[in-house]
């Protein structure tokens, strides 16, 4: 509870002797490096983006929601079957108050106040527009703050320290430390392996095709992070690390077909709120993979795709696109390892990871579908 809210109730309570317990004021580091000073465990919060459930998921299973708000309304349309699952299982979810976003400009501060929150979670990719628009400035005057996480920009980097910091947010230290744990251990089973095992000249040329059939422009990718950084960590070469200078960027067919990618790694979702019936592949939890695995055959008859070696050796996967946009990046690394090097990881199971995943941490069960694979080996 924020201290303004506290100071209102034990004032409404004053005749009654005010028993409302104090909270602990701490100063935390965010990602953005900002020290924000804030009353925790946080009773009041507003997510700044919906998939910051993803964060949440791991740290409050029993009710990731049971101090949200209000939210960002993009985790229904980016990630309509985890939050089908999530509804299901937490129906007041769908009664909570929605907020436009920062960066295209239509927040409603007023509306924030309202809901006297302890803070406002924000994605650092926000930063920016949030300090254009004096967002931060008027938040501040209110006595709201913004804490920055980040699980997207640079979640290589970021993603434990902003499970770290919202563990101390919440009081669920213990929680985050221990999915953190589990986090390294699981990548550390690819990371090693590839370390000891893999030459540079061993590493298969990979082209990740950034939400592939989403529209009709080609090539949306990564650079040198996110899933780019990805590809490196299972063992690849990713093509467009030199070429696109940041984490997102577009390559055009020539420049597919002159690297001839020996494998293309499409990521997927299910987008029918932004591009009714598109092509994009259809993977995430409890996908029909025998429709996403008509879509991504599909996907190879685009000209950027003529004659490289992925497509005529079958080695062309769709994954759940996600995975860019969470704290279970590890799987995905775990997958793509398995695809590059098969005969070096044919006993790592990222199926089984991701179940003891959602057993030991999610508030949601396991449900598969989140890549499927032209090759059936």
């Amino acid at each position: 509870m924020n201290s303004n809210l506290s100071r209102v109730l034990c004032v409404t309570a004053l005749t009654l002797g005010c028993t409302a317990v104090q909270a602990e004021q701490i100063t935390v580091t965010d990602i953005a490096g900002r020290e924000v000073t804030l009353e925790v465990p946080v009773e009041r919060m507003i997510l700044g983006e919906g998939r910051q459930v993803y964060l949440l998921g791991a740290l409050q299973p029993e009710d990731p929601f049971a101090g949200v708000v209000g939210w960002r309304e993009d985790f229904s349309q980016a990630d309509p079957d985890s939050y089908a699952r999530y509804a299901a299982q937490f129906p007041q979810l769908e009664d909570l108050p929605t907020f436009g976003g920062f960066k295209d400009g239509t927040f409603d501060v007023e509306q924030a106040a309202s809901l006297a929150p302890d803070v406002i979670l924000m994605n650092l990719e926000a930063k920016a527009a949030t300090e254009d628009a004096a967002y931060d400035k008027k938040l501040e005057e209110l006595g709201i703050p913004i804490v920055y996480v980040d699980f997207r920009e640079d979640p290589l980097r970021h993603t434990i320290p902003s499970m770290r910091l919202l563990g101390q947010l919440l009081g669920e230290e213990e929680d985050a430390e221990a999915f953190i744990e589990f986090s390294e251990a699981q990548m550390a089973r690819v990371t090693e392996v590839i370390e000891s095992e893999i030459d540079a000249d061993e590493r298969p040329s990979v082209f990740i095709d950034r939400a592939g059939g989403y529209s009709d422009d080609c090539c949306m990718s990564f650079g040198p992070g996110n899933f780019g950084e990805y590809v490196e960590l299972a063992g690849g070469d990713n093509i467009a690390k030199d070429i696109i200078p940041t984490t997102f960027g577009t390559l055009n067919p020539e420049q597919i077909i002159a690297a001839n990618p020996e494998h293309v790694v499409v990521t997927g979702g299910s987008w029918d709120a932004y591009v009714p019936g598109g092509a994009w592949v259809g993977v995430g939890p409890g996908a029909d993979l025998d429709s996403a695995h008509a879509k991504l055959e599909a996907l190879t008859e685009r000209t950027a795709m003529s004659g490289i070696e992925a497509v005529e050796k079958d080695n062309f996967h769709a994954i759940w696109h996600q995975f860019y946009n969470n704290p279970y990046y590890f799987v995905a690394v775990q997958q793509l390892a398995k695809w590059f090097h098969p005969e070096l990881f044919a006993d790592l199971d990222p199926e089984a990871t991701m179940q003891e995943l959602h057993e030991r941490f999610l508030p949601v069960g396991y449900e598969p579908g989140y890549w499927v694979s032209l090759d059936e080996q």
